[in-house]
């Protein structure tokens, strides 16, 4: 059969084609993202609350009926309860706080009691906390004259992080309510996220992509989440025996910590610092000391037996995808980091696993030697 030989003519005009196809193709590429990165945010924290509350939804719907939507209502009306009710408290707390701050600081009525004098023995910070605390007791006045310039940077700072941090509490709320339309169509997105991953890296590998992202999520949000409030009720507990001011705020301070993945140290060695300062190396206290320093190291033992639970990748890869994430990509990327450097893990070893196995040599045939005939 012959075949028609194609002219320079007509392979120009296909070659253009293709190149219009394709710009077109970058052009609504490039046009879909701008309109969706300002809620790329706000639809990310969606599909990680309803990835981690699902479950829930799952056990709830069949005592409701089989219905999704009441179902998952009802637990978006729960969680916003739950969340709004420690944050009225906690702003109430602020405000009283800050009110009597200022009406301390008119009336003149703040005294500071000097440092003792083994503040001063201190290993290298010793002489300057020393000498700090002995102005504030004595000229409070001049002090914060002193120190204005840098006051004013740090409450710039200060306002800029409260700005933040509301902006944030409002994007989880809309998120929280995103994600209640998300469990709603369930089953629904499920079946999506299939298709999606099947497309993506197959028909056999895809389920199980679209499993272990969904596993990976659940894992690094409970794992998180509910270290921090073990650490928070360790830490707390302690600060209330004790008899610490304001413990209720900083426990609540090292459970956000606990969530933003930073120490509970920042909360805890200052803490130890002031009981020491104000009553003395006594048994009680360096017993406090011990118990809280040991507390707030607490995520270093929970996080391996916590984190990786219901994956099946390995624990270092969770949680250096959980910490590596969180650098380079905030809060939401300690949850997409897990599930990047999961899959990139997963995906590597099947590519291991299937490499074509090596055909064993065939020997080469041995010829037999030929009797000789008999006469």
């Amino acid at each position: 059969m012959l075949t028609t030989p194609i002219s320079a003519r007509e392979l120009s005009r296909g070659m253009l084609d293709v190149l219009i196809r394709a710009g077109l193709i970058a052009i609504l590429a490039v046009v879909c993202f701008r309109i969706f990165y300002p809620f790329g945010s706000l639809l990310v924290w969606s599909l990680i609350l309803a990835i981690t509350l699902y479950p829930l939804h799952l056990r709830l719907r069949k005592r409701l009926g089989n219905k999704d939507g009441l179902t998952a209502t009802l637990i978006v009306l729960v969680t916003l309860i739950i969340l709004t009710i420690p944050m009225y408290l906690l702003g109430i707390a602020l405000v009283d706080s800050i009110g009597n701050a200022m009406e301390m600081a008119k009336s003149g009525s703040i005294r500071i009691p000097p440092p003792a004098e083994s503040v001063a023995g201190w290993p290298l910070v010793g002489g300057r906390v020393y000498a700090f605390w002995l102005q504030a007791s004595t000229d409070l006045t001049g002090l914060i004259q002193r120190i204005t310039p840098q006051l004013k940077g740090v409450g710039a700072a200060l306002l800029e992080g409260a700005t933040s941090v509301g902006a944030g509490l409002l994007i989880f709320i809309f998120a929280l309510i995103l994600s209640g339309i998300f469990m709603a169509y369930g089953e629904e997105a499920r079946h999506s996220a299939v298709r999606i991953t099947s497309r993506l890296f197959g028909p056999e590998a895809g389920p199980h992509v679209a499993e272990l992202c969904a596993a990976t999520i659940r894992a690094v949000a409970q794992g998180v989440v509910g270290i921090a409030f073990i650490q928070m009720l360790l830490i707390g507990v302690a600060f209330v025996v004790k008899g610490i001011p304001g413990a209720g705020l900083l426990a609540l301070a090292v459970l956000l910590l606990g969530i933003m993945q930073l120490p509970a140290t920042l909360i805890t060695i200052p803490v130890i610092i002031w009981v020491f300062a104000s009553e003395g190396f006594t048994v009680a206290a360096i017993v406090f000391a011990i118990y809280t320093f040991i507390a707030g190291l607490a995520d270093n033992v929970l996080k391996p037996l916590l984190l990786g639970r219901g994956v099946d990748v390995p624990m270092p890869v969770v949680l250096i995808g959980a910490l590596g994430g969180m650098v380079t990509g905030g809060v939401i990327g300690l949850f997409i980091g897990p599930v990047v450097l999961a899959v990139g893990y997963q995906l590597f070893w099947r590519w291991i696993d299937e490499q074509p196995q090596a055909e064993a040599p065939v020997a080469a045939p041995v010829d037999e030697p030929v009797e000789p005939k008999q006469p």
